[in-house]
This record gives C-alpha cells, structure tokens and sequence, in this order.
C-alpha cells in the first residue's frame, strides 16, 4: 500500500519535470482552470488546484496548459479568483475577510456591513469585534449579491 502511493508520487514528480516552462498570460491560465472546473466531478471542489501557499497545481492544469507558466499565479481559496504575484497578498486578504465575513453572518445573522453605505462596504469594525479579524487588511472590501461573496471591487 505505502508503496503504491510513493510511486505515484515519483510519477506526479516526474510529469511536473517534463512540463515545459513559458510565459501565460493570467487569462490563459484562467481559460484553463475554467475547462479544468467545466470536466471536474460535481463531488470535488475547485480547492484541489489550490496548493498550501495559494499558488496553483499545474500538473492538474497540464492537459489544458501544455505547460507551467513563468509566472506565479495565486488562487483565493474563498473566492476561487485569481491572481498575479504581484497581488498574492489580495489573495491572502479576500480568504481572510471571507472567512471573518462567514462566521460573522453565522452569529449575528445580519451582513456585517457599514451602516447605510450603498456600496455594502465591509465593516472591518464589526468583524474585530467579535475577534473574527486580527489585523485590518489595506483596502475596502464590498459584498456581493451572489452568496454573499466578498470583492475588492467597488460596485458602481
């Protein structure tokens, strides 16, 4: 059994080697996390491409991508957005948020908004709180309408 699945650790290994490195664009990899999500049993959740540090598992993308990007590419595991190494800490700040927002919305019952702001801004107030949320992240996040998603994107 133990032996089994170390050889397909070597195999997984091996398959990762022999991909070829090359500059993607973000939405290249997007368009194939998309035919990755499209082909993915409904019983497995799109997590699985996730590695540990948010970046993304790009043996599981290989059939779609032919390749592993140059560039580091980084997944919210909350939000399933995606992100350029340039905005990796976005991507660490929508998990927490969401999260903080989730538990929130589970005890209170309410939307833990600004009071009255047309936006539904997130109210970093409400979360520390309650002690959902340890350190203010540097920008706004607003909720969505769709399942009450967390977006740093002011909606207009």
């Amino acid at each position: 059994m133990w032996k089994k699945k170390k050889n397909r650790k070597k195999t997984r290994q091996k398959k990762q080697a022999e991909l070829p490195v090359k500059p993607m664009s973000i939405s290249e990899v997007r368009t194939a996390v998309q035919k990755y999500s499209a082909e993915l049993s409904s019983e497995i959740p799109l997590g699985v491409l996730i590695n540990e540090d948010r970046t993304i598992d790009y043996d599981l993308l290989a059939p779609y991508l032919q390749a592993k990007p140059e560039d580091t590419y980084y997944m919210s595991r909350e939000t399933y957005e995606l992100f350029e190494e340039k905005d990796k800490q976005l991507a660490e700040d929508i998990d927490t948020v969401q999260q903080a927002v989730d538990n929130y919305m589970d005890q209170q019952k309410e939307l833990p908004i600004i009071d009255g702001d047309p936006h539904r801004k997130v109210s970093y107030f409400k979360l520390e709180k309650l002690g959902l949320l340890t350190t203010r992240p540097d920008r706004p996040f607003y909720l969505t309408d769709e399942e009450y998603l967390i977006t740093h994107k002011q909606p207009t």
